[in-house]
């Protein structure tokens, strides 16, 4: 059962790890390399740290792209819990993101509401069906989370 302590520890280090990875293949390549996962486009999101006020930084896809607002999916790969990320923008949805190439954007997160989460969820799947079995392992509904641009911080 994916709320082990054995199975959240894993998935804490398996993410760091990932993460540190990703990053580094970012940033040795200067951005040539590692922009997709899993067909997906990637991007670094920048939270403020709901305990410490500091900024928090973690890589993440981002399954649905329309014109300049982005879907992002709180899955911590089906764990019982959420992304501490996702709870940092829960405390202030002020956020900066970057993406390839360098570019970076103050962005407003807004969670998206039940009914608007289901309806949006099939688009998700179909950029990675993998989102669906994180789904079926957990009992909570995983967050979907819409990130928009900021008024005058357009590109």
């Amino acid at each position: 059962m994916p709320s082990t302590r054995r199975f959240r520890a894993a998935t804490d280090l398996f993410l760091k790890t990932t993460t540190s990875a990703h990053r580094a293949v970012l940033d040795l390549s200067g951005g040539r390399l590692g922009t997709r996962f899993k067909r997906m486009p990637t991007l670094a999101l920048t939270t403020t740290g709901r305990r410490t006020g500091l900024p928090r930084t973690v890589i993440l896809t981002v399954p649905v792209v329309t014109d300049s607002t982005y879907l992002i999916v709180a899955s911590r790969a089906g764990d019982h819990v959420s992304p501490d990320w996702f709870h940092n923008l829960c405390a202030d949805p002020s956020v900066r993101v970057s993406f390839q190439h360098g570019a970076t954007r103050a962005m407003t997160a807004r969670v998206l509401d039940p009914a608007e989460r289901d309806r949006r969820w099939p688009e998700v799947v179909a950029a990675y069906p993998g989102y669906e079995t994180y789904q079926k392992r957990t009992t909570r509904r995983i967050p979907l989370i819409l990130l928009a641009p900021v008024a005058g911080d357009m590109p």
